[in-house]
């Protein structure tokens, strides 16, 4: 039986799709930097599979800075345009420039240089996507307060992320990848400046449009008790605020759920097309069903998160979706490493491999269960603190999470030059034991992360009862700060 959103709680259908609109731009960024970074700095541009991993490393040094900075200000600015938009706005052109700069270097740059140029453009793309991402998040877990609804919000924004994610497989492999002679698409340099123009296009004006159709909804926000800060008291600031929110229990083991689970999504993601290419080597409309068929699945998983979460805990969702995804995305790499799966020309495989894909995506709504949760964690820090920061929570785990996948990037670098992955390769040619060990790196070392994930979630504590008393005791505490008010 479904339970009713109290009307006072509900936000309409029009501003939930442009909200959630707002997470193409994400979804659009995620995929690109996800899926062809590593592969385009390594195999198509020769830069040492460390040296990549090094200049993301480098970048998620920054993003350990900028999250929580981004967050904590937005928390604690003032203006006519409220805390989040005005960061919203100043976020788009940055992130276009940054964006298509990274898939265009200069030509024949030296690999010192093409490092700096890649960490240079790295960095700059994290970080203008901080300054929107952040922010827009803090945004979502202020439209509502209800249990429920919050799983609707976060939907709606996950959905658009899965679209920007098909946007860029479908755009690269019908249009911009195409194979040229027999030489894979996906490894000709001249392909890329082109597809990261027209994306950096797209990410500007979906965070436009997106800050643009929710200004409206600037009057209706909560608010914080405005800290005046300035020059190292942003910093210090930040600190205390970083602090105060690790003091949260729930907050501490949903951050380390994600943590790892993000490093397993990213080992995934950058070693993708290399699955593809090497260890499956499939044509390119086989890697674009393969690729798209994790997102799609995920819009299923998404589709179900509401009602799911008015039948069960949200913790709960969570073990279910992460180990399920995981199951589902490892056992045929697991099952062609025991010799038990069918060969490359078998005309199953792809059929095989884009159901087990589909599968693992739908577990992908454990990703709506923790932004939810998060949202939830805000109200009890509000509780226990006396202060709205949603904006600390939200740019603490936007760094878990791209932090994570930074990282999980950066083992893959790493992996890829202590196996011996020669540069430059061509599907078909790479001996077998070197894509043996492909498969193992790309296999049985996810389970470690997901097992730690799992470890993590068991004792996350705020389930749906304590919060709904977390809300009735918030809503007397702010009927009595209203009436105060007006004595």
């Amino acid at each position: 039986m479904a339970i009713d959103t109290p009307e006072a709680d509900r936000v309409s259908l029009p501003i939930k799709l442009i909200y959630g609109s707002g997470q193409f731009a994400e979804g659009v960024k995620n995929a690109a930097f996800a899926t062809f970074v590593l592969l385009y700095y390594n195999q198509v541009l020769g830069l040492s599979g460390t040296l990549a991993g090094l200049a993301i490393f480098i970048a998620l040094c920054f993003d350990a800075i900028t999250d929580p900075v981004v967050g904590s200000i937005s928390d604690n600015f003032k203006s006519r345009w409220g805390r989040r938009h005005p960061f919203m706005y100043a976020a788009a052109f940055p992130m276009a420039f940054s964006f298509y700069f990274l898939f265009a270097p200069p030509e024949e740059l030296s690999s010192g240089a093409l490092f700096a140029w890649m960490t240079v453009f790295t960095v700059l793309v994290r970080g203008s996507m901080t300054l929107y991402y952040v922010p827009h998040l803090a945004l979502g877990a202020e439209l509502s307060d209800h249990y429920t609804e919050r799983s609707s919000i976060v939907a709606y924004r996950w959905i658009f992320s899965v679209f920007g994610h098909l946007a860029v497989i479908i755009s690269a492999f019908a249009i911009f990848f195409l194979d040229v002679d027999g030489q894979s698409g996906d490894l000709i340099a001249e392909n890329y400046p082109p597809f990261a123009f027209v994306l950096a296009i797209v990410v500007a004006l979906s965070i436009l449009v997106s800050a643009g159709g929710t200004h409206s909804q600037i009057s209706k926000l909560p608010t914080t008790r405005f800290v005046d800060r300035s020059g190292w008291a942003i910093m210090t600031g930040v600190l205390k605020d970083t602090l105060e929110a690790l003091h949260n229990r729930s907050f501490r083991w949903l951050a380390g759920a994600t943590l790892s689970s993000q490093v397993m999504s990213g080992l995934q993601a950058a070693l993708s097309l290399y699955m593809a290419n090497f260890f499956w080597e499939m044509v390119d409309q086989s890697k674009m069903l393969l690729l798209m068929a994790m997102p799609v699945g995920f819009v299923i998983g998404i589709a179900a998160t509401r009602t799911v979460h008015e039948r069960y805990d949200k913790r709960r969702t969570l073990i279910i979706g992460v180990s399920g995804t995981f199951v589902f995305m490892v056992t045929p790499v697991v099952l062609r490493l025991m010799d038990l799966f069918p060969a490359n020309d078998n005309p199953l495989i792809t059929p095989i491999l884009v159901a087990f894909a589909f599968a693992s995506g739908i577990g992908g709504l454990a990703l709506v269960s923790a932004n939810s949760m998060m949202a939830d964690i805000a109200d009890e820090h509000e509780l226990q603190t006396g202060r709205r920061q949603e904006g600390i929570f939200f740019g603490a785990i936007s760094f878990a999470a791209k932090g994570a996948v930074g990282l999980g990037t950066m083992i893959s670098g790493v992996a890829l030059d202590l196996i011996r992955f020669p540069v430059g390769a061509a599907p078909g040619e790479v001996d077998a034991e070197t894509v043996f060990k492909l498969g193992a790196v790309y296999g049985p070392l996810l389970g470690v992360f997901m097992v730690f994930a799992m470890y993590c979630v068991t004792h996350y504590g705020l389930t749906k009862a304590l919060h709904d008393e977390i809300k009735v005791e918030l809503s007397k505490r702010r009927r009595g700060n209203l009436g105060e008010e007006v004595l």
